[in-house]
């Protein structure tokens, strides 16, 4: 599609650097720095550019595709103090033996998409560090709910950055009970000042100091964020909503599967259910066996009713899964 021109100013660099840089993570002097994700990314941008400077820290950069081996290396030769991946980068280092060992880090961090517990608690298991998930934005330029050291709440986004507003609206605008799902905003200082061009996108999308995001959450009763999903990948299945999401983390407690995603597919009286696409680790596990496992831990109506088994799921540079695709 066409692509939108993010534009910010130089003191946005300056508030997410100091809010979430410095107070959440800490950074300092004698930190060194890896980011799996590319400078052209805003999260790159500020793991590995503005936040370092800002610090005083030393940065690693790799000059090629962040694979599982590559990064397993560069954790051991150059020893980062912080690393800063995505879930799919996480997984695919647990399932393919290179979780890092030898390691020097106090801290890993994820964004992009929201982590599985499951792979929250293996990585752990495996090198002794948590991962502190959060969700930013190109639009608020870096991280706004986040997940604190010594404060982790697995399966969440854990709770706003200071400085940052959120709330969880209904399709009224009126916000939402905590347990309810509804659409998230955010108001903060690192808001874009706009597209570049195209101030019918700004329009549709801002009100006022607020940004309506496209995500679905919920608040859960300790005040944690829980994504629910994009708004565009919710399924409505028996006219009860259905957050994908939760299904695949469902099959992700399943030994047999490394990765998966669920998208909506018509039944034959037209009707949408759940389909699954599992990246799984032996070719022995049958689909029943999957469908029967999710069903034992969510309401029934939330089971997939088709599994399709791929080597690999489709994803775009920065790892995020492109379920278009899946749907097409």
């Amino acid at each position: 599609g066409k692509p939108k021109g993010v534009m910010h100013s130089h003191n946005n660099m300056l508030a997410t650097a100091e809010l979430y840089g410095r107070a959440i993570l800490g950074l300092n002097g004698n930190d060194v720095i890896y980011s799996a994700a590319k400078l052209f990314f805003a999260y790159g941008l500020g793991n590995a550019l503005t936040f370092p400077l800002a610090a005083g820290a030393t940065v690693v950069l790799l000059d090629a595709v962040p694979k599982p081996e590559s990064v397993n290396a560069l954790l051991a030769e150059k020893q980062p103090t912080v690393f800063f991946g995505v879930p799919t980068l996480y997984a695919r280092m647990l399932n393919s033996g290179h979780a890092p060992r030898g390691h020097r880090l106090r801290l890993c961090v994820s964004a992009g998409e929201a982590l599985p517990e499951t792979i929250l608690q293996r990585w752990r298991a495996a090198t002794g560090v948590t991962i502190l998930d959060g969700i930013g934005s190109t639009e608020m330029l870096h991280i706004y709910i986040s997940n604190r050291p010594g404060d982790v709440r697995p399966g969440t986004s854990g709770i706003p950055v200071a400085g940052y507003r959120v709330e969880i609206r209904d399709d009224s605008g009126s916000e939402v009970a905590d347990g309810d799902m509804g659409d998230l905003y955010v108001a903060g200082p690192s808001r874009t000042t706009g597209y570049w061009n195209r101030p019918e996108l700004y329009q549709a999308a801002f009100d006022g100091p607020w940004m309506h995001t496209g995500d679905k959450y919920l608040r859960d009763a300790s005040g944690a964020y829980v994504y629910c999903g994009r708004s565009d990948d919710l399924l409505k299945v028996g006219g009860i909503y259905v957050s994908p999401m939760e299904v695949e983390n469902a099959l992700l407690e399943h030994p047999a599967v490394v990765e998966c995603a669920v998208v909506g597919r018509a039944d034959a009286d037209g009707l949408i259910k759940p389909k699954a696409f599992v990246v799984a680790n032996t070719t022995d596990i049958k689909p029943q066996t999957l469908i029967d496992h999710v069903a034992t831990r969510l309401a029934p109506y939330k089971r997939p009713r088709w599994i399709a088994f791929l080597e690999q799921l489709p994803k775009t540079a920065t790892g995020k899964i492109q379920r278009f695709k899946l749907r097409e």
